[in-house]
Parts: structure tokens; C-alpha cells; sequence
């Protein structure tokens, strides 16, 4: 199988070939900006960030096989653009959870967790949304678009201790008063005495 840089490198030759890359992602793409835009303004703002990089399908980096961490760069700054409407979703969501309207999906033997899930986005979302852009889109790339340090430096174009830095300080900034711990369970994360890792 191709990888997405095989592709990329293909597509400056012969430009339709770029759909492949868009049916290999637009799916996590999508998910990623419904998360920070909600459902209406995202289809828009996938519209834009394929377009984004079709066009910039030249300066993409074919030192990396996978073009994910780049393409959620270029959603996040798509997204950032639109900061108006990623205000308003995040207000909605900190609503929705306050009314218990917040699912996280699964059945009755995740009850218990989704009511903590809600629990957790009626505190956190007004103080993920307080964080500075930068320091919240490093979050977000983590937490929603599951990518690692290095994916998130690639991404955004920053050196990976930046990364680190950044999470380490959003970590200090949502933990409760006096918490050595803040755990982000609701957005599938959790970051710990200043390390990031999956929720087991």
C-alpha cells in the first residue's frame, strides 16, 4: 500500500490522485473539527483544510509516511480562524453537560462514566476555553486528534519540548486548587504529574 507521502509526491504529477489522501483521513479530520466547531461549522471548515492542503501539497514534509499530523495542523489553524464559533460551541458544551444533555455514547455499563464525563466538561470547558490559543490547540491535537509529541511539533511547526511545555502548563492551568493530578477522562486522555498517556 502507498503511504500518504507516496501519494502527496504523486498528486504534484497528477493532481486527482490528492483524493486518496482525503478518503484516507477526512473521516478523523472531520471528527477533530466537529469536536472544536460543532457539527455545522465543521463540514465547512473540512472543506477549507483539504483545500488548504491541495494546495499546499508541494511543501509537505516526505520525511513523514503519514500526512494526519499535518492535515490536523491545518485543521487547527482553520479552526483557530473561526474563533468566534469554536467560542460558542465550547459555551454549548459546558451548557449541554450543566443539563445533562453531554453523551459520551456506550450503554448502561457506561453510565457511570459518562455521568462523570459530564461532570468533568461542565468544570473544564470554561477553563480549556480561558487557555491561550496556542496552548489550547496543543491539547486538542493530543487529546481529540490523538497525536503524539512529535506529530504535534510537526504539525504546528514547533520543536517537541514546546509540546511538552505546553501540555505541562495546560495541565497545571486545569488542575483543581491544591491537585498534583488533573485527568482529562472525558476527551479519551488524561495527563498526570506533567505525562500525557491514553486512558486505560
Amino acid at each position: 500500500m502507498s503511504t500518504d507521502s507516496d501519494i502527496i509526491r504523486r498528486s504534484e504529477r497528477a493532481p486527482q490522485d490528492f483524493a486518496e489522501v482525503f478518503d484516507r483521513h477526512a473521516v478523523s479530520v472531520e471528527a477533530f473539527l466537529r469536536r472544536r466547531l460543532g457539527a455545522d461549522a465543521a463540514e465547512d471548515a473540512l472543506s477549507e483544510t483539504f483545500l488548504i492542503a491541495f494546495r499546499r501539497r508541494g511543501s509537505f514534509d516526505h520525511a513523514w509516511e503519514s500526512a494526519r499530523p499535518w492535515l490536523l495542523g491545518i485543521a487547527s489553524r482553520v479552526a483557530a480562524r473561526h474563533r468566534t464559533t469554536e467560542a460558542k460551541h465550547w459555551r454549548a458544551v459546558a451548557a449541554s453537560a450543566g443539563a445533562g444533555e453531554h453523551s459520551t455514547g456506550g450503554g448502561i455499563d457506561e453510565a457511570g462514566g459518562r455521568v462523570d464525563a459530564a461532570a468533568a466538561i461542565r468544570e473544564l470547558a470554561p477553563r480549556i476555553a480561558a487557555l491561550s490559543a496556542r496552548d489550547r490547540e496543543t491539547l486538542l491535537l493530543h487529546a481529540w486528534g490523538g497525536l503524539s509529541h512529535d506529530e504535534i511539533a510537526q504539525a504546528l511547526g514547533v520543536p517537541v519540548g514546546t509540546v511538552g511545555s505546553r501540555l505541562n502548563r495546560v495541565r497545571r492551568k486545569l488542575a483543581p486548587p491544591g491537585s498534583q493530578v488533573t485527568r482529562l477522562t472525558w476527551i479519551g486522555k488524561e495527563i498526570e504529574d506533567g505525562r500525557v498517556g491514553t486512558r486505560a
